[in-house]
């Protein structure tokens, strides 16, 4: 079962990878130097990474939409390319390549046209205008304020956890015992961190009188003090509290 369920995935991918890249392009040399690169017709959608020394490049008759930012600034020796009968969508996505072409139009052989949307099909790519693109640059903006004001408070939500987690682990609780539970041992408060262990003897531990509580509930027991050390040590292991009787 596991090895049909690999199988399978791997079918898949293999598809979604054919269907993505086609068939490989061919190249050839040029003399008397140069490289001629032609991946026209091979049904691409994408464009595949090309050879820094590709001086002819035919990408025509194939699923190109756009060209990815920056893809031919690294072709620098370029002198011919052909990108017509691509079904080009000029959506905002499409500036880069229409900057390029309008930087290298001797090197282009035939103009490629835009395929949609419909107000601008059938229209050369360097034929639309810089307004045309005016609400691109309003959406990069926005977009970039949005991931800002994101930024801004996520680290405010991690600077105040962490506030959280210095205070609990600095706060400390007080607690008044009566002095008929003298003969508490302290046992039981001794602290699991090594840096806070200290020699604690057993003999009873030093409390004050809080009068107010003591001369009016002497005959109301305040704590079950049979229960009182395991409460303490959950205190300390579970919520890392610090125990100070007075």
């Amino acid at each position: 079962m596991l090895c049909s369920l690999i199988l399978a995935v791997f079918l898949v991918w293999a598809t979604s990878s054919a269907h993505t890249t086609g068939r490989p392009c061919q190249c050839s040399a040029l003399l008397p130097e140069g490289l001629r690169v032609n991946c026209s017709s091979l049904d691409l959608v994408e464009l595949p990474t090309l050879p820094s020394d590709t001086t002819e490049l035919h990408v025509q008759d194939n699923r190109l939409t756009s060209v990815s930012p920056g893809h031919f600034d690294r072709l620098v020796a370029l002198k011919k390319v052909s990108l017509s009968r691509n079904p080009f969508h000029c959506d905002c996505r499409i500036q880069y390549l229409r900057s390029w072409l309008l930087r290298n139009r001797a090197v282009v052989l035939k103009e490629p046209i835009c395929a949609g949307p419909d107000s601008v099909a059938q229209k050369a790519i360097t034929e639309l205008s810089d307004e045309y693109f005016s609400s691109c640059v309003l959406a990069v903006c926005t977009d970039s304020t949005y991931n800002t004001v994101i930024g801004v408070m996520l680290c405010f939500l991690i600077l105040l956890l962490l506030w959280s987690l210095r205070l609990a682990k600095t706060s400390s609780f007080t607690l008044y015992i009566c002095e008929r539970h003298l003969g508490l041992e302290a046992d039981s408060l001794r602290s699991l961190r090594p840096k806070h262990r200290r020699r604690l003897h057993t003999a009873p531990l030093e409390v004050t009188v809080d009068s107010l509580i003591c001369a009016g509930e002497l005959e109301k027991p305040l704590i079950n003090m049979e229960l009182l050390p395991q409460v303490l040590d959950v205190l300390h292991k579970k919520h890392s509290r610090k125990i100070k009787a007075t």
